[in-house]
């Protein structure tokens, strides 16, 4: 039986691809853009409050459809993982990451996903990683050095807690993008995006309480109020649903290619709406990140 990560890439519909890249591109939209939430509302509430708004929009999305399989015992495992990883631990790390550091720094530390990816393969499924994969893991782990630790960094750059936090989430996405791949062979992409979104509404909902008992409410301006329901629709419902569309018909090996958008939006977001600016160090971080995410994601030749 062939698998489907097999499948010859002209076979994949270029619709898959534009899902990839736009999911990708979202994604870094909302990592920019939740520096102004979390300046706003507690990490926790953030947190919850997405996932309870998500989760009335899809609330069609999680009914089984009539030509859907039903959710084995280890799918339902998979669904947990892929919600505790990708949306409840990746919210945490990231959420506290960019409230500690620019969001073109986290869109530098963000560029290391493919070569998380790699690693985990090697680790998980036993793939022998190239010398070029090698390479471009190096060039990732430069830069994001370089915009940690560097002394021309300034202040923009972020400091280390937020930085090692914003790795762990570079960590729980590239998890999210292995157990991904499984589940939309057997899950539809609705029905994926809205059961791990209610796995992470219950994991969030206690602490999401604790901080809603003492915060002022009546303190959130509209604009961020809307802000939040951008953010909400995006990071549980939209990006979600386009990245496992895309996966279901694309290698693993070539969606990683379009996670080169997630720092690319999210560095664009922090220059044009957060007033941010590039330094020497962090362009030269960044030039090291894509230079890693070019190597670690070429096309081998057959």
């Amino acid at each position: 039986m062939t698998s489907p990560s097999a499948a010859p890439a002209h076979h994949v519909p270029w619709l898959s691809y534009l899902c990839l890249g736009s999911g990708m591109a979202l994604v870094g939209s909302y990592v920019g853009l939740s520096k102004i939430l979390v300046l706003v509302l507690p990490i926790f509430l953030l947190a919850w409050l997405r996932f309870g708004i998500a989760a009335v929009a899809m609330a069609g999305w999680v009914k089984r459809q009539p030509d859907e399989a039903r959710l084995s015992p280890h799918d339902r495992w998979l669904l947990f993982l892929e919600s505790f990883f990708g949306n409840f631990l990746f919210s945490v790390c990231m959420l506290f990451g960019v409230a500690r550091t620019s969001a073109l720094a986290a869109g530098v530390i963000m560029a290391a996903i493919p070569a998380v990816v790699a690693i985990l393969s090697r680790v998980i499924l036993k793939e022998r990683i190239l010398p070029r994969v090698a390479a471009g893991i190096a060039c990732a782990v430069a830069g994001i050095a370089l915009v940690s630790l560097g002394k021309n960094a300034g202040a923009d750059a972020g400091s280390l807690v937020g930085n090692l936090l914003l790795l762990g989430a570079v960590t729980c996405e590239a998890i999210y993008v292995v157990i991904g791949k499984k589940l939309t062979g057997n899950v539809s992409p609705k029905r994926i995006s809205a059961l791990i979104n209610l796995w992470g509404l219950l994991l969030v909902t206690p602490l999401g309480l604790w901080q809603a008992l003492s915060f002022d409410f009546g303190s959130v301006s509209a604009g961020h109020w809307w802000l939040l329901l951008f953010y909400s629709l995006a990071a549980s419902m939209v990006t979600v649903w386009l990245w496992m569309t895309g996966l279901k018909h694309v290698p693993a090996s070539s969606a990683g290619v379009f996670t080169v958008l997630l720092p690319v939006s999210a560095a664009a977001v922090g220059v044009i709406f957060l007033g941010e600016r590039f330094s020497p160090a962090q362009a030269g971080a960044f030039a090291l990140a894509l230079a890693g995410v070019v190597l670690a994601t070429w096309p081998a030749r057959r």
